[in-house]
């Protein structure tokens, strides 16, 4: 099984380099707090909040993947050089339909360098 990082508040980091290691691979989710039962719901999944990450050959976001609690709705690849070759935020958008009561939403990045790594948790209301 592979290690999974989860993002630490980097408020609480005191090293400038450590901080940028953190934030650059940890994804974001950005969307609603709220859904209708059925209907198109947009999550936005953002790599990085202040840094920005490489874009490299050897070094790249190679894929982000969105689940609800432990299922797996939706993933994205990614070859280097997407962005250009260039830093910056990797940011994808799914689309789901949400079926449940709640959503309870978290998002991998996977770094080719530096392995997983798992965002915050976000819960989001379904309602009929």
């Amino acid at each position: 099984m592979p290690k999974i990082n989860k993002y630490v508040d980097i408020d609480t980091v005191e090293r400038e380099a450590k901080k940028d290691l953190i934030d650059r691979h940890s994804p974001f989710i950005h969307c609603a707090e709220t859904a209708k039962k059925g209907e198109p719901f947009e999550v936005t999944v953002k790599m990085g909040n202040e840094y920005t990450h490489p874009d490299d050959f050897d070094h790249y976001i190679e894929s982000v993947a969105l689940y609800n609690g432990e299922t797996l709705l939706a993933r994205a690849s990614y070859v280097p050089g997407t962005l250009g070759n260039v830093k910056a935020h990797n940011t994808t958008t799914f689309t789901i339909i949400p079926t449940g009561k709640k959503l309870n939403l978290v998002a991998h990045g996977y770094c080719t360098k530096h392995g997983i790594w798992e965002s915050t948790p976000v819960t989001v209301t379904v309602a009929e």
